[in-house]
């Protein structure tokens, strides 16, 4: 403070001395406002046929590769007789005297030309409809027939450079590496156990056997080794399909606020749909205590229930119960029939009975009637009296 002395240090003391509120500082940031609510709730029906418009489907890619790798080699193997008997017929008249003679010319070529794209669809066609019908019915199986031009559209997070180095360090891509791998690994072993313990042995008796006797050795050897690789793939890919409708369902998981908005969006506020409910149910009791004055009796518990009775007979089949309830309704009813001088009867079982078992609207049940008709001739006998 060089020459200021005790004056300085007297004014600078209330600044260094100052305490910084730790809740104001500029360092002490929220960390909540960077948490994240987990996603722990199954997707809703909703969001899943959401998904399933914008073309997000669970489907293994590997498992229709595999599947109609499999059509394939079997439809290959299925018509290997009629696909060599083209072929040997196609390369007989190819090599025949009378086309090595024949002058080339631009019809002879179209000709030749034809003939050869015919003998390929003949030989291939089999095959190439086992393949087809193969991955459209895989792929069926796993998407349900779903059509949408959603995927078509262009988005933009696809050619960004940081969601591509995200997506290129991803789990999924970890996934991707181990299967790819694994697979490569099981491959190799087949090949090389097949080879070693059949191949070898073949190629060195080789010269001893008839070549078209050993075309078909190898053939066969080869379909062999091919079908044991296309199993190996097979049971990888359903455990990768498995694998993806795990994360096709993990990806639409949902946080408890997502849930709760959807939940709004869909059936409304909880408490404007429990104000509607009141208010229905206050329009129901209106309109059911207009009803009292037009009933003929009403039976009590007494204190705890009342039911109101009509009946005409030539109208009705059976009395109607116009109005019922409990507590503070059945007082109200009791006072609006007094108003109206509707008589009220006492009888217990009876009023418990009705109100537990017939709904306002409803006539009362034949074994009932008894009971009831008993009321209505004390109240018609009342009537009479006065």
């Amino acid at each position: 403070m060089g020459g200021c002395g005790l004056n300085c240090y007297a004014f600078y003391k209330p600044l260094v001395s100052r305490e910084v509120p730790v809740g104001n500082s500029f360092l002490d940031w929220d960390l909540q406002f960077f948490a994240q609510e987990e996603k722990t709730e199954e997707a809703t029906p909703r969001k899943r046929q959401e998904a399933r418009r914008r073309g997000q489907v669970p489907r293994s890619n590997e498992l229709n590769a595999v599947i109609t790798l499999l059509a394939g080699f079997t439809a290959l193997k299925a018509f290997s007789s009629y696909s060599l008997d083209k072929l040997y017929t196609y390369f007989q008249f190819s090599f025949s005297s009378e086309m090595l003679n024949k002058q080339l010319d631009p019809l002879t070529l179209t000709e030749l030309t034809k003939q050869t794209l015919a003998m390929i669809a003949m030989v291939f066609l089999p095959t190439g409809l086992a393949v087809l019908a193969a991955g459209v019915f895989i792929s069926y199986l796993q998407t349900g027939g779903i059509f949408t031009l959603e995927t078509l559209k262009v988005k933009f997070d696809r050619i960004n450079p940081l969601q591509g180095f995200k997506r290129l360090f991803s789990l999924q891509k970890l996934v991707d590496l181990f299967k790819a791998l694994v697979k490569l690994i099981s491959v190799a072993v087949i090949i090389w156990s097949s080879f070693k313990s059949q191949v070898f042995p073949l190629a060195e008796t080789s010269v001893l056997i008839p070549p078209f006797q050993l075309a078909g050795n190898f053939w066969r050897l080869m379909y062999q080794i091919v079908l044991r690789i296309i199993f190996l793939l097979l049971a990888l890919a359903i455990f990768d399909y498995f694998y993806q409708r795990h994360e096709y369902r993990k990806s639409l998981r949902m946080t408890k606020q997502e849930v709760k908005d959807e939940y709004r969006q869909t059936e409304g506020d909880p408490r404007v749909r429990s104000r509607i409910r009141q208010k229905q149910r206050q329009i129901a009791m209106r309109r059911m205590m207009q009803e009292v004055p037009k009933a003929d009796v009403v039976i009590t518990n007494p204190t705890h229930l009342a039911v109101a009775l009509k009946y005409e007979a030539p109208q009705m089949q059976a009395p109607q119960v116009l109005a019922k309830g409990e507590g503070y309704i059945a007082a109200k009813i009791k006072e609006i029939a007094t108003e109206h001088h509707v008589p009220l009867v006492e009888n217990k079982p009876l009023a418990r009975t009705i109100y537990q078992t017939v709904e306002i609207g409803e006539f009362i049940p034949p074994h009932l009637y008894q009971a009831v008709a008993e009321v209505l001739a004390f109240v018609y006998q009342l009537r009479q009296k006065k």
